[in-house]
């Protein structure tokens, strides 16, 4: 499946599988991420690793895809045969995905593996992916430079008269021109959104189902976030959070601006944002626990006297930072009862955000690579408020 200088990366990813299988004799999985993850790309089927480090790609769709470790199966119930055929005995207990599959497809694969006691790998798969390599990070790194070379013209398309939603097809434009893939992988069946969020005025304090940092109505009951076609106005706020997906990997980046004039408070918020942002990269090493960097954002917040507009007005949330990577919400989560402690290859965006009635959100959000020394920055585009003429 891979290409041939993808062998030794392959092996790694396969290899730091195994190490996590927590006593699990093999992994079966289905989710595109996983599928990504481990093959080098998307396909219909399962990834099969077992304990001993035999890896099988059982494949359903497309045609056509070759390897020594491809197996073409029209259902699952010929890979006990397919297994037996290559010397391999039937796993004593095997780990599926329990958190991404259906209550049916769970069912059937019981049934295929009928003396396997069947475990939760969801958690393994999550805490691997969770420390990239360093092919990861060099296509993170990738994206981070098309993402901020994007949000450099954002000014540019900038007319007077737009409306919110008039703003982020321009910018999505600019994206899908730069390579963008044009998707925000996101993990979750009740977590969707399309290529980011635009929020201007007070469409940024409309509460979202979603559990995303910010919320917004959006233009139809049937994806209730982002912009709703609010007209940009003087003395609005119009923040940017869109996809920085450009090689499987995205980065994300959430830079602010404004028409004609501001209040003092929202500038107040918006420089918090910043400051809260460095003093966490300042405090954080390897080892730090997540909860206490979100702890130091919440009182960073409260000294400035904006616990009110804090991560939302209306609704908040929980959180102030999560992993990224082939995922936007992957570990580890800054949040207040996170057990995660950072580790060297975690990959994290910061996002103290703040929403101000009548005006809408300020703040910025960064990707950062943990490493031995702290965090790196990424994607380091300007982060001050710009006005947009």
């Amino acid at each position: 499946m891979y290409p041939e200088d993808f062998k030794e990366e392959k092996e790694l990813r396969k290899s730091k599988i195994v190490e996590a299988l927590n006593g699990a004799d093999a992994i079966l999985l289905s989710d595109n991420a996983n599928l990504f993850y481990t093959s080098g790309r998307v396909f219909s089927g399962y990834t099969y690793i077992d304990a001993s480090g035999n890896e099988i790609y059982f494949v359903r769709r497309p045609v056509g895809l070759k390897g020594d470790e491809v197996e073409y199966i029209r259902k699952p119930e010929q890979i006990p045969a397919i297994l037996d055929k290559r010397g391999l005995s039937m796993p004593k207990s095997l780990a599926l995905e329990l958190d991404h599959i259906s209550y049916n497809d769970v069912v059937r694969l019981k049934n295929v593996f009928a003396d396997s006691e069947i475990v939760n790998g969801s958690a393994v798969m999550r805490r691997v992916r969770s420390q990239k390599t360093e092919l990861e990070i060099s296509m993170l790194r990738e994206s981070a430079i098309h993402h901020r070379e994007v949000y450099s013209r954002i000014e540019k398309v900038y007319r007077q008269g737009m409306t919110d939603i008039e703003l982020q097809i321009e910018i999505e434009r600019q994206l899908r021109l730069a390579g963008n893939l044009g998707q925000f992988r996101i993990s979750g069946q009740s977590m969707e959104i399309f290529m980011g969020n635009l929020l201007c005025g007070d469409n940024a304090d409309a509460p979202t189902p979603y559990d995303f940092a910010m919320g917004g109505a959006g233009l139809d009951p049937s994806l209730p976030v982002g912009s709703n076609g609010t007209q940009i106005k003087p003395g609005m706020s119009v923040m940017v959070d869109m996809c920085g997906n450009f090689t499987g990997y995205m980065t994300d980046m959430t830079r602010c601006f404004y028409v004609g004039s501001l209040s003092d408070l929202a500038r107040k918020a918006h420089n918090t944002s910043i400051a809260i942002c460095h003093e966490l990269q300042h405090m954080a090493k390897p080892g730090t626990p997540t909860a206490s960097m979100y702890e130091k954002a919440v009182a960073m917040a409260e000294e400035a006297g904006l616990t009110d507009y804090f991560m939302g007005h209306a609704q908040k949330a929980g959180f102030v930072g999560h992993g990224v990577g082939i995922e936007v919400n992957e570990l580890p989560v800054l949040a207040p009862k996170s057990r995660d402690v950072l580790a060297v290859g975690n990959v994290i965006a910061i996002e103290p955000k703040f929403v101000i009635p009548s005006v809408g959100a300020v703040g910025i959000e960064n990707t950062y690579v943990v490493t031995e020394d702290g965090l790196d920055v990424i994607t380091d585009a300007p982060e001050d408020l710009k006005e947009l003429y």
